[in-house]
């Protein structure tokens, strides 16, 4: 539990070397998708006036997003956008991109509404900071501005993934 916790808190202070090691711990799999569902339900709690909805199904969308994320991610940065180190597969995305997702416990203090525009708006620019040194770490690139494109250009396919789905499932 306190090596959870110490993971934890060093995902939230964008240790790179946090990101190095669970990228090569098959083991931390689990705790990256414990952090996801804490952040989910953080953002559930602080969004709470916006319907109990969001506090269910938060977790399992939340899930389920972030492992078509890393398959995504995987896709565009080794498939699209290699770098000559770039060696990569889908659990060590899993495991980078999970722990991005610490900073979304913040999330929580949103049920105040003073506070939830500023703590999922600033959450957002925490998380993706945080993944784009976990994408770097998990893609060995040696430039931040390179994993910052890749999540660019895997978010823009991303979004453009769920309208497709939102287009032929429209009518159901």
């Amino acid at each position: 539990m306190n090596n959870f916790l110490s993971r934890v808190y060093r995902a939230i202070k964008i240790d790179a070397d946090l990101y190095e090691e669970v990228e090569n711990d098959k083991s931390a799999t689990l705790q990256a998708g414990i952090v996801v569902v804490l952040s989910s339900l953080a953002a559930g709690v602080g969004a709470l006036k916006l319907g109990a909805s969001n506090f269910l199904l938060a977790p399992i969308l939340s899930l389920i997003s972030w492992y078509v994320w890393a398959y995504i991610i995987y896709f565009v940065g080794v498939k699209l956008f290699p770098d000559k180190n770039t060696k990569s597969n889908h659990g060590e995305l899993l495991r980078t991109i999970g722990f991005s997702s610490a900073p979304g416990i913040i999330r929580v203090f949103g049920v105040t509404p003073d506070l939830m525009t500023v703590t999922f708006v600033g959450s957002a620019f925490w998380m993706l900071a945080c993944m784009v040194v976990g994408v770097r770490a998990a893609l060995d690139y040696n430039s931040l501005w390179r994993a910052l494109g890749v999540v660019v250009v895997a978010w823009i396919f991303q979004a453009i993934l769920l309208f497709a789905i939102l287009i032929l499932f429209r009518n159901f």
